[in-house]
């Protein structure tokens, strides 16, 4: 079931990633996949981030039109490390949860773009402005998420016995 789940989260985030690419150009600044990766690391461990971001990876590569596998590279790299992470880390806190997504976007850019340049196929002139505006919104976006995601059953229960007559 957990897998589904994952898996639908992974989706969803794919959807948002690229339906709002094509209306505001500007979230082309976010990685909704990436937080997802990251999220999916975080909370179930390295084997669930190796898979999580192959997956999404490979998918969003395919999407785009740059090479198939770059972009999957680096998301596999980074859910492992994120995932070694939250099992070596106490990582429940807003703050600790915000260096992780601001670190694991500078290292996801690093990556992907360092092997874009190591094999000649692109070069990116200065791009620290764009990586830091990223690595900034992912971790707003990601900790934001993670809030909710942890208010929302409490939540959904208060709701259910509130409601008298109801099961």
């Amino acid at each position: 079931m957990r897998f589904v789940i994952n898996l639908a989260a992974l989706a969803a985030a794919l959807a948002l990633q690229t339906t709002l690419t094509n209306y505001v150009q500007q979230t082309a600044a976010l990685d909704f996949v990436l937080v997802m990766v990251v999220s999916l690391a975080l909370t179930s461990g390295p084997t669930t981030g190796v898979l999580a971001g192959s997956v999404a990876g490979l998918v969003q590569d395919a999407l785009s039109s740059g090479v198939v596998g770059i972009g999957a590279l680096a998301k596999t790299v980074v859910g492992f490390a994120v995932g070694r992470v939250g099992t070596q880390f106490i990582v429940t806190a807003p703050l600790p949860r915000f260096v992780v997504f601001l670190a694991a976007t500078l290292v996801h850019a690093a990556l992907f773009m360092g092997l874009y340049v190591l094999l000649g196929l692109r070069s990116f002139p200065a791009p620290y402005g764009a990586v830091g505006g990223q690595a900034v919104g992912n971790a707003v976006v990601g900790v934001i998420g993670f809030q909710i995601w942890e208010w929302l059953p409490g939540f959904l229960a208060r709701r259910r016995q509130r409601r008298p007559g109801r099961r």
